[in-house]
């Protein structure tokens, strides 16, 4: 049906449509744009998940609306992890997910847009016990889907301002057993109560502390948008990268990556080292690449 799929001036060019449908999404200045037209059924659903992830809703087709048919979300990643979609605005389009875990329950790391019928759909998955905040910009419903689930909210106690009622606030810098199988590693860097989630030695959900750079085709800290400071995140990782085993990046922002552990532990060694060399400067989203 000719150029059908567009993306409109609303796009915040939060890179997230880019990661579910490359090569169909491209970056065009600090915005999106369609590459092309999808060729089949895949790459048609590519393009739907793109745009019922996207927290603008700027994903859009000439021919009608979206068909809540096409909505993949929550997305697995793997038999454990599954991707929530429905970026929120609240969270600057942040990605959140679902962790299975033994015996049937579920834990959200990070908080998608709020609705009644997403928090039904997503405890379809299993009942949720815990809601899990990487730090303060992903905040945004994180109580609310908490009552919902009747689950405990957490929080590091730096960035407890954004969730004041939490119900489990972690402290200190040293790494905590949350769960069987789940470890909190704080990393105050990129805010000061940062903190990456371990589950299983095989998922590291890293809110913005850490991310994939397609860009770079490594791992990668936001140097440029870090809202505390980039010397204490190197410290930070030169502190957790000896314990964290792990295969899959999970991060809030930034593309996802699965690994083979001892790939990703020289990966964790080699951002170590960059990190160390960098100096705090004032934010500037403009000079971010993904």
């Amino acid at each position: 049906m000719g150029e059908d799929w567009y993306v409109d001036d609303r796009c915040t060019g939060c890179d997230v449509a880019r990661q579910l449908a490359p090569g169909l999404i491209a970056q065009v200045g600090r915005g999106s744009e369609v590459a092309r037209q999808p060729r089949d059924a895949v790459e048609t659903a590519r393009l739907n998940a793109a745009a019922f992830a996207c927290h603008t809703r700027s994903i859009r087709r000439h021919s009608g609306p979206l068909d809540p048919v096409d909505d993949p979300f929550p997305l697995a990643i793997d038999e454990r992890v599954l991707l929530c979609g429905h970026n929120a605005r609240q969270t600057a389009g942040a990605n959140s997910y679902l962790l299975r875990r033994p015996g049937g329950t579920v834990m959200m790391i990070d908080t998608p847009r709020w609705s009644e019928s997403l928090a039904a759909r997503y405890e379809a998955v299993g009942p949720v016990t815990d809601v899990l905040l990487t730090h303060r910009d992903h905040a945004a419903h994180g109580r609310r889907y908490a009552d919902r689930f009747g689950a405990r909210l957490w929080i590091h106690e730096g960035d407890l301002a954004a969730a004041p009622d939490a119900d489990r606030v972690l402290s200190g810098v040293d790494p905590v057993e949350i769960a069987e199988g789940v470890v909190a590693h704080p990393v105050p860097g990129h805010t000061e109560g940062s903190v990456l989630y371990l589950a299983d030695r095989r998922y590291c959900f890293s809110g913005d502390s850490i991310y994939w750079s397609r860009a770079a085709g490594a791992l990668a800290v936001a140097e440029h948008v870090t809202w505390y400071s980039i010397e204490e995140q190197a410290a930070s990782l030169a502190r957790v990268a000896p314990l964290l085993h792990f295969e899959w990046m999970l991060p809030g922002h930034g593309d996802r990556k699965h690994l083979a552990p001892a790939r990703m532990a020289e990966q964790l060694r080699d951002l170590v080292a960059r990190t160390a060399q960098l100096t705090s400067g004032p934010v500037d989203f403009a000079a971010h690449q993904w």
